[in-house]
């Protein structure tokens, strides 16, 4: 696809992966719309970017649908959905709480579905569209710690290749990007960005990622791409 005046919809967009793919995507012309839950943070990303800012939780369904028909009006409509925001958590088995499943899967599984339910719905009315799910490559295998955050990413490519067989049809495509470790700041206990690291990956790769899946023809896409750093020891 053309990516010049595209709309775009980034969730999880004043920072890390969210914020670089946003930034690249309004270089290669297309308009943004960005999304996060703290107001400060998302302002000052979305003037850098030259994005349009609307602060919302994805762990609230009336947050989705108040930020999604916002997005909708001001981009006069939307071609790409990338559906980025998440949170992370760890915890070995014979730690596990429930209310840590609940915070976690609320955001990472069932936000993502409703705002895909919100765009599938459009996009199937137009007969064209673009989701993108940020997946993990801890959607790709497990490890120690992982099972609340492995668990979500697991369901989240699942979703995804539901999500690919529903709209196919419709000329909708649905990717899913498995990022390895990213110096972000997910994880971080103070939500401050790690510092970059010169063999570790950096929001920039993955947003190199989404933007070259995009840009092919609209008659193909890459159901699934996992990106690796080369040498990260």
């Amino acid at each position: 696809m053309n990516l010049k005046n595209a709309k775009v919809l980034v969730t999880g967009g004043s920072k890390g992966i969210g914020k670089a793919t946003a930034k690249m995507l309004a270089e290669a012309g297309a308009k943004v719309v960005i999304t996060a839950r703290h107001e400060q943070p998302l302002n000052e990303a979305a003037k850098e970017i030259g994005a349009y800012p609307i602060v919302m939780d994805m762990a609230i369904q009336e947050d989705i649908d108040r930020s999604f028909d916002e997005a909708v009006s001001h981009l006069g409509g939307l071609d790409i959905l990338i559906n980025n925001a998440g949170i992370g958590g760890r915890a070995n088995l014979q730690e596990l709480k429930r209310e840590d499943f609940d915070r976690v899967h609320t955001v990472n599984v069932v936000g993502a579905a409703m705002m895909a339910k919100r765009a599938a719905i459009l996009f199937m009315e137009q007969n064209y569209g673009n989701i993108v799910n940020i997946a993990s490559t801890a959607a790709t295998k497990g490890y120690e710690g992982g099972t609340i955050y492995s668990s979500s990413k697991w369901a989240l490519k699942g979703m995804t290749e539901c999500w690919r067989a529903e709209l196919r049809k419709y000329n909708v495509r649905v990717f899913l990007i498995n990022p390895s470790e990213v110096t972000t700041a997910f994880g971080s206990s103070s939500g401050q960005e790690r510092e970059p690291q010169p063999n570790k990956l950096r929001g920039e790769e993955i947003a190199s990622a989404i933007r070259s899946v995009l840009e092919m023809d609209d008659r193909g896409f890459v159901p699934e791409l996992s990106v690796w750093a080369t040498n990260p020891w």
